[in-house]
């Protein structure tokens, strides 16, 4: 008999400064830059996102949103066997944030805990590790959390990108079931991208050599991430024996609302399918899935039963699909 992986929980988790469109273009002007929700709305459909303040962490952002789904899931934090933190934005460049996370959360029971670093794709990218693992037997309950701040690595000097990003948590529980949960996951990486976004600075000696600012080709990653995402979502049906029709919510990176719109249209979903927290969000990178899936189940849009396609594409170029049953 087949063994799942399936979510029993979820969390998620904003830091309390909100900044609406209106009150970053506030203070993007005191820097002689221009900018406006009008345009902020009309290329990528944000209209406000969260800020972390400078002494909070992915970290402390994540053990909120653990906390929340460890608490959906109906058990205690000891009972967690593994964890897996998707970021790119560590509290340390060592140890992981999901060592710290697993400190703050009191669980000393030694179970094994690392971080994930694929960009946007990576709470995909953990998911389908903690699905691994608990098929091979290896782990029974997974807490996975996707977590960022990415206002940390904005540069507030670049209106093209600076406007794009949010702070912010999400998590999930997985447990080992013979119920259908996980059906079936997709991940791609193509390293001939890296330019397109990056954040190109890295620490030596002290110092911090090159940019430690991100960067992006918004033409080259819009393009490319509506192809690869139609293709990854397709592989993932296809592993899985299902359609498009068979398809009850699509939860996508909140990146772009285009990018979603396109997604939606290739699958033949209308939006009315599409969970869409990029709005009020952002693009949370690791985080956006799964605080758009917390939302969705929390708003009662996404039903125990239902087939959920989560996709995800980001720096690296990386970008995957996962395909479950909730």
């Amino acid at each position: 008999m087949r063994r799942y992986a399936r979510i029993i929980g979820t969390g998620s988790y904003l830091p309390p400064r909100r900044l609406t469109n209106n009150d970053l273009a506030a203070e993007l002007a005191q820097r002689g830059l221009e900018t406006s929700d009008e345009w902020i709305v009309e290329r990528t459909g944000i209209r406000a996102r969260h800020f972390a303040e400078p002494d909070v962490t992915s970290s402390d952002l994540a053990l909120e949103a653990s906390r929340k789904a460890i608490e959906a899931a109906g058990i205690e934090a000891s009972d967690i066997d593994l964890i897996i933190v998707a970021t790119s934005t560590p509290d340390m460049v060592f140890p992981s944030t999901a060592a710290i996370l697993q400190h703050k959360l009191g669980i000393s029971n030694g179970c094994p805990a690392f971080d994930v670093q694929a960009v946007c794709s990576g709470f995909v990218y953990a998911l389908t590790v903690a699905d691994s693992m608990i098929q091979t037997g290896a782990a029974k309950h997974v807490l996975v959390v996707g977590s960022e701040v990415f206002s940390r690595i904005l540069d507030f000097n670049d209106r093209t990108t600076c406007v794009l990003f949010g702070d912010g948590a999400g998590a999930v529980v997985l447990e080992a079931s013979d119920e259908p949960g996980i059906l079936s996951t997709e991940l791609h990486a193509d390293g001939s991208h890296v330019g397109i976004l990056c954040v190109p600075g890295n620490v030596s000696g002290g110092n911090v050599l090159g940019d430690p600012l991100l960067k992006m080709d918004g033409q080259a990653v819009f393009k490319l991430a509506v192809s690869v995402l139609d293709k990854a979502a397709r592989s993932a049906l296809e592993k899985a024996g299902l359609t498009d029709a068979d398809i009850d919510w699509l939860i996508p990176h909140q990146a772009n609302i285009r990018i979603m719109q396109s997604t939606a249209r290739k699958l033949k979903l209308s939006m009315d399918k599409v969970v869409v927290t990029v709005d009020q969000h952002g693009n949370t990178s690791a985080a956006s899935i799964p605080l758009a899936l917390d939302h969705g189940v929390r708003s009662g849009q996404v039903k125990k039963g239902q087939t959920v396609l989560l996709e995800g594409v980001g720096g690296g170029f990386t970008w995957g699909a996962v395909l479950l049953k909730m």
